[in-house]
């Protein structure tokens, strides 16, 4: 490369370095900092002091800090694995709906279910608080008609956590079915052909041929949700605070909290980065394993 194409290319990289340096390297690099200081996030950064891994010590402890830090994650685990078992069976069923060439609406379907997830989860959030209220919420209206008593989705600790969870399932599952549609249009239609031809039929064919060729699309998708599940904090904010009782305290929603309500910005930022060492250790574990079992 000449230098006048390098000159070029610094140019044009510029901008989205630029912007990728001020909002993800720069907070970055000052939240792993910050886990090592005690600092209040209403005072400037001159006042941190040097504390090292006390904040780390503190959420690992058996006190109130590491108490309400592991309740936070058992939910978070607890949404993230509900999201997990719903979210990826739909998506493949949904998918083979669609992938029919027979099924004339499939387009159609196809764009009524993608449209879920390009509503902002703002929104989501806001309509889904309408549809679950007590007294007029259609859901509930719904359950009058069948002779089931009215439920407090929002208000009860033993159901607030899976109102989120639904709710969140409503809002992706369109992009999974998209991803599942597009892992079954790359099986040969070949193999398929040849399955059948040995006898295959149904069930026997997806358990044994078309499941195992979606691995890779499941692993993928399975990554992705967990991710998103991990990173909830709107549904959170908009509807339950955390409540009842902390039963919809997930990590995020707990480190804003931490850092921000109670102004414990190094607390916080220790929080925040066992929350990404925990998430990057379990893709990069999921990664390994999908990677032996494929060389196998």
């Amino acid at each position: 490369m000449t230098a006048s194409g390098r000159g070029w290319t610094v140019v044009m990289l510029a901008p989205s370095v630029g912007l990728l340096t001020v909002f993800v390297l720069i907070p970055m690099t000052l939240t792993i900092a910050l886990s090592f200081y005690g600092w209040s996030s209403q005072t400037p950064f001159a006042s941190a002091r040097w504390i090292g891994f006390d904040n780390f010590k503190e959420i690992l402890s058996v006190g109130s800090v590491g108490r309400d830090f592991r309740q936070a994650v058992g939910n978070t685990c607890i949404y993230a694995a509900a999201s997990i078992v719903l979210i990826l069976p739909l998506s493949v069923a949904l998918g083979l709906l669609v992938h029919q060439s027979r099924l004339r609406c499939a387009t159609a379907l196809r764009t009524i279910l993608f449209s879920t997830y390009m509503v902002p989860m703002v929104a989501v959030a806001l309509v889904w608080s309408k549809l679950y209220s007590p007294t007029e919420g259609p859901i509930n209206q719904v359950l009058g008609w069948l002779g089931i008593a009215p439920l407090p989705w929002l208000s009860r600790p033993d159901t607030a956590l899976e109102a989120l969870v639904i709710l969140n399932v409503w809002q992706q599952l369109g992009y999974f079915t998209i991803l599942a549609v597009a892992g079954l249009t790359q099986i040969p239609e070949t193999i398929l052909e040849a399955a059948r031809i040995d006898g295959a039929r149904n069930l026997g064919l997806f358990w044994h041929v078309t499941l195992p060729l979606l691995r890779r699309t499941l692993l993928f998708s399975g990554i992705i949700v967990t991710i998103n599940a991990v990173q909830v904090f709107e549904p959170v904010a908009m509807i339950t605070q955390g409540g009842p009782v902390g039963a919809t305290n997930v990590v995020t929603y707990h480190i804003r909290r931490v850092g921000i309500e109670r102004s414990e910005g190094g607390l916080g930022s220790a929080m925040a980065m066992i929350l990404v060492i925990v998430l990057s250790a379990i893709v990069s574990l999921v990664f390994l394993a999908a990677g032996r079992r494929s060389e196998k």
